[in-house]
């Protein structure tokens, strides 16, 4: 597992990277391949917040943020929010597939929550028109949803934009 750790707005101190690294090795031994973590901390007035982004090769991300008033507690509270997603994702790879290449299954302990299969109710179709992403806020805004899909005029992909939780957008632009 590589592990990399950033800050905004504050100095990253050798003993809270080697808590981090420290905290996420016991998720080596869930992965079978070497994979890439990134560990982004920030602090904003008196919240410190932690951000860990785990992406596998089958497109399936393990993301996680948590935010309070030590940099030590966020960093606890969003490890115990992975372990979470990990055990969730266990079961839904068991029940679907019976085998997964990346992840070594039996590692990662049950999932002992409230499980809701969650499924597709409704499918929607809709023309996609070209235009730049500052258009496509425009008509999310005025549409009154928190994203918008449309064709990237100057790239002809299909992009995504969003409202993120801080009020700035975001956009998703895919690659292959």
């Amino acid at each position: 597992m590589r592990i990399t750790v950033s800050g905004k707005n504050i100095n990253v101190r050798e003993s809270l990277k080697e808590y981090i690294e420290g905290k996420m090795s016991k998720f080596d031994k869930y992965f079978t391949t070497d994979i890439d973590v990134k560990v982004t901390l920030s602090v904003e007035k008196d919240r410190h917040k932690v951000e860990i982004t785990m992406p596998l090769k089958q497109g399936v991300t393990f993301r996680a943020e948590e935010t309070s008033d030590d940099m030590y507690s966020s960093v606890d509270m969003v490890m115990d929010k992975l372990t979470k997603q990990m055990r969730k994702h266990k079961t839904k790879i068991e029940k679907r597939y019976h085998k997964h290449e990346s992840i070594r299954a039996s590692q990662i302990p049950d999932y002992e929550g409230d499980f809701d299969e969650k499924k597709i109710v409704r499918t929607k179709s809709f023309p996609i028109k070209p235009m730049d992403p500052e258009e496509a806020v425009l008509q999310m805004e005025m549409l009154n949803h928190d994203f918008y899909v449309f064709m990237n005029g100057e790239t002809e992909e299909v992009n995504v934009v969003y409202i993120r939780k801080d009020g700035n957008y975001g956009l998703i632009e895919p690659t292959l």
